[in-house]
């Protein structure tokens, strides 16, 4: 152990797990002031005679140190030292592999779109290439940014902009998941149990939903249909309406066309004076036939089908229709509708199962569960099953057509509410309930306009996520503040700011892309290292990619 106080003190720095008692002597003065600036090292001032007098023994006794040693006129004694806090570290959207296979094969993608993609995929829509630019800028410091200060040490960061784009950007998606999630939670449901039902349609069908996206919604409507006529059913009633909250997904474990409706519903029924009324478990049998017929008189009042197809379809074993309600909420669990609904509206992309990118471009995305299933043949319409696996193998340019196959239409709403949870009828209730009480308007109205406001805070989400607060300072924990925004018609000032602060990347324009070239290369590097088609493939050999870090050795 050294003897000068200041090694005694770095020592108490690197350890982050001693306290200083430092003597008031004139010539340890110097270490009260500087030690101020050591994070985790707790320091008291004291004075020190020749050994350990009384006063530090009572110091010690009250700090609850059980040693200490005299270290030339330094104690340096054990104390536990709090746990810092973590410190935000903004994301760096450039460093994802969606974000380089985006950048890298989009212009090739955009431009062999309509020979390679569109009799699959549909015709080009102009909100994918708006989605696409908007979420390469996404997080980007160049485009635009907030000042963040401290006003106690003048400390301040940058906060790029986000690009709010859902179903593309995975950061932006899970913004408005937790968002969605926190008003069902808080603002909708009614303390009492609710049931999640799952609908889905057999492939046949499901490839009407591709070209014409309105059958989603109407899909949406057909489900709460046959929900209300089974509660009233069941009830016996028909002045009662459940309240339901729908979900619309078009997406599968790996990124393939599975459009399926998510439905969060009340485990009863309301009447008109407001009683709710319980009721059983639904009649799955009966509601399976009445999904059947609801989407088949749907499809046939479209005209997307004959009832030649229709009659076709009724003959088949395996109908293709499921329904199913094994999730069960109980009354008041407000964390559980909370889940629920971040899981029924989650982004169709993961970052995390995005496994790898090789070096010929080729994606290796893994499916949501291990267990191997007979997937659509991506090399087919989706109607014929693959091989049984639990990942899937894409070249670039295929895995953004079945990437930006589930970007949903400007404007369209892919969450509805209906009955008791509809907008209607919460607005009608909640004019009620102002006119019966008049007096407490102007005091309900600030503080619900408050709540939302606060609810809706960037800071407020990272911290609800990750549990670190992005406005404490990095340096004196206080709490930072937002003092401007400098926005992209800005260009100027933005370059300006972040070259003095050493933060500009200059880039260069790229060449337009050898589509031509581009094509053949992946088109021969994906041919020899995909999956032959079911009638070809062993089938001893099916289970050989189970293991994904035995595959990704080999691959």
């Amino acid at each position: 152990m050294t003897r000068s106080p200041q090694r005694a003190a770095a020592l108490a720095c690197e350890y982050r797990d001693v306290s200083l008692i430092i003597p008031t002597h004139s010539r340890y003065r110097c270490l009260s002031s500087v030690d101020r600036k050591w994070t985790g090292v707790h320091y008291h001032l004291m004075p020190l005679s020749r050994g350990i007098g009384q006063a530090a023994k009572d110091r010690l006794s009250a700090l609850r140190c059980p040693t200490a040693c005299r270290v030339c006129g330094v104690l340096l004694m054990a104390q536990p030292c709090p746990k810092l806090s973590p410190l935000y570290q903004p994301r760096d959207p450039k460093a994802s592999d969606l974000w380089r296979v985006i950048d890298e094969h989009f212009d090739a993608f955009q431009q062999v779109y309509d020979e390679r993609f569109q009799a699959k995929y549909g015709y080009w829509r102009p909100i994918v290439q708006q989605s696409v630019a908007a979420f390469l800028k996404c997080g980007d410091l160049q485009e635009g940014f907030a000042r963040v200060r401290c006003p106690d040490c003048y400390h301040e960061m940058f906060v790029a902009f986000s690009c709010k784009q859902r179903c593309t950007c995975p950061s932006c998606h899970q913004k408005r998941t937790l968002l969605t999630a926190m008003h069902v939670a808080e603002d909708v449901c009614f303390p009492v149990a609710h049931r999640q039902v799952v609908l889905t349609i057999p492939k046949r069908l499901r490839l009407h939903t591709r070209f014409d996206r309105k059958l989603l919604g109407k899909l949406s409507s057909c489900a709460w249909t046959c929900l209300k006529a089974e509660a009233c059913r069941l009830l016996g009633r028909e002045d009662v309406v459940p309240g339901m909250i729908g979900a619309i997904q078009t997406h599968g474990e790996i990124l393939h066309w599975h459009p399926h409706i998510h439905v969060l519903i009340t485990c009863g029924a309301f009447t008109p004076e407001g009683e709710f009324l319980e009721l059983p478990e639904f009649d799955m049998e009966r509601l399976l036939d009445a999904w059947q017929d609801a989407v088949f008189g749907l499809y046939l009042a479209e005209e997307k089908i004959e009832p030649e197809v229709v009659e076709n379809m009724r003959s088949w074993e395996h109908s293709g229709f499921s329904v199913d309600q094994s999730v069960l909420l109980p009354a008041g669990d407000q964390a559980g509708i909370e889940r629920l609904v971040q899981y029924m509206t989650r982004c169709p992309f993961s970052l995390s199962r995005l496994v790898k990118v090789s070096d010929t471009g080729q994606i290796v995305y893994q499916a949501e569960k291990q267990a191997c299933r007979a997937f659509p043949d991506p090399k087919g319409d989706g109607t014929q099953a693959g091989v049984p696996r639990n990942f899937q193998i894409l070249p670039p340019l295929d895995f953004l057509a079945e990437f930006t196959q589930h970007i949903p239409p400007k404007g369209s709403h892919l969450i509805r509410y209906y009955g008791w949870y509809s907008n209607k009828s919460r607005g009608m209730r909640k004019k009620a309930e102002v006119e019966a009480s008049a007096e407490s308007l102007a005091e309900d109205a600030a503080s619900v306009t408050a709540a939302t406001r606060c609810s809706q805070t960037w800071a407020m989400l990272i911290k609800r996520v990750y549990e670190v607060d992005p406005l404490c300072c990095p340096e004196c924990g206080g709490e930072m503040k937002v003092v401007s925004f400098i926005e992209p018609p800005q260009a100027d000032v933005i370059e300006e700011i972040l070259q003095h602060c050493g933060l500009w990347q200059s880039s260069t324009p790229r060449a337009p892309p050898d589509v031509d070239g581009l094509v053949l290369e992946l088109d021969a590097a994906y041919s020899a290292s995909s999956i032959d088609s079911s009638d070809q493939v062993d089938r001893s050999q099916e289970l050989t990619y189970v293991d994904i870090d035995t595959f990704l050795a080999s691959f």
